[in-house]
Order: C-alpha cells, then sequence, then structure tokens
C-alpha cells in the first residue's frame, strides 16, 4: 500500500514547489496573460465595435442605393412620358402635314382639272366650230348655184360685218 499513499516529504517538496511556482507565475506569468486577456478583449470589443458600424454602413448604402433606384425609376418614367409626349407630337405634325400636303395636292389636281376641262371645251367649240362651218359651207353652196341668190346673200353678210 505503500504506493498508493504518499510520503510527507514529498507531500512538503511538492507543495512548497507549486507554492513557489504560484508565486514566480503570479510576478512574472500573471500580468502577461491578464494583459493578453486584457489586449484580446479589447481587441474583440473593438471587431465587435467594427462589425456594428460596418453593419451601419451596410444599411446606409443600401438605403443610398434604393433611393438612387427610386430616384432612376422616376427619371426613367419621366423619360418616357417625355418621349411618348414627344411621339404624340411628332404624329399629330406629320398628320397636319400630310393633311395639308394633300390639300394642297387636291387643289392643284382641282386645278389641272378645271384648266383640262377648260381646254377641252375650247377644243370643243373650235371643233363644233369648224363643223358648224363646213355643214353651212356645203349647204349655202347647194342653195347658193344660183348666181341671184348668192350675190343677195354675199350683201347681206358684208352689212352685217359693217354693223359689227
Amino acid at each position: 500500500m505503500e504506493l498508493l499513499t504518499p510520503s510527507p516529504g514529498l507531500i512538503f517538496w511538492t507543495s512548497l514547489t507549486f507554492i513557489i511556482l504560484l508565486l514566480v507565475l503570479r510576478k512574472f506569468a500573471w500580468p502577461s496573460i491578464l494583459r493578453a486577456l486584457k489586449v484580446r478583449e479589447e481587441t474583440i470589443s473593438f471587431a465587435l465595435e467594427d462589425a456594428q458600424r460596418a453593419k451601419e454602413e451596410v444599411e446606409m448604402m443600401e438605403q443610398k442605393r434604393r433611393k438612387i433606384i427610386g430616384e432612376a425609376r422616376k427619371e426613367k418614367d419621366a423619360i418616357l412620358k417625355e418621349a411618348r409626349q414627344l411621339k404624340s407630337e411628332i404624329l399629330e405634325e406629320a398628320k397636319e402635314a400630310a393633311g395639308k400636303e394633300s390639300q394642297r395636292l387636291l387643289e392643284k389636281a382641282n386645278q389641272q382639272i378645271e384648266k383640262q376641262k377648260h381646254d377641252a371645251l375650247a377644243e370643243m367649240r373650235e371643233t363644233i366650230g369648224r363643223l358648224s362651218l363646213e355643214i353651212a359651207e356645203k349647204i349655202l353652196k347647194e342653195e347658193l348655184s344660183q348666181d341671184d341668190k348668192h350675190k343677195k346673200v354675199i350683201n347681206t353678210y358684208l352689212r352685217e360685218m359693217n354693223l359689227n
């Protein structure tokens, strides 16, 4: 049983060594360990503060992003509205120009038709006049084959021409 119970000298020297070790550790190692733990604690605290600031910055950037996207959408809508309005104005101007052009072409066509009608009537009058003269000439030739009648008609026409 001697193996299980330690001797009083071993207990004394072990206790003395432990106490000396504790004193040396308390004098030299403990302050360094406490400083290291304090530095570690401060580092962790700063890291947490930095993480909190970074989180706030991310939230702020997210708000800015949303604001910018909102403004971009508003600007896009305004541009689209302006483009639609411009399109309708251009279409309206084109319709007006086309209407004016068609009116001008219609008037020109009417003028040409009127001129052609006038020319055709003049040509018809001329043709009718020529035909009338030819018919009258043939009728007079037959009726004035006698010399007396012929002289009488010529004198009548000469008198009428002098009056006109």
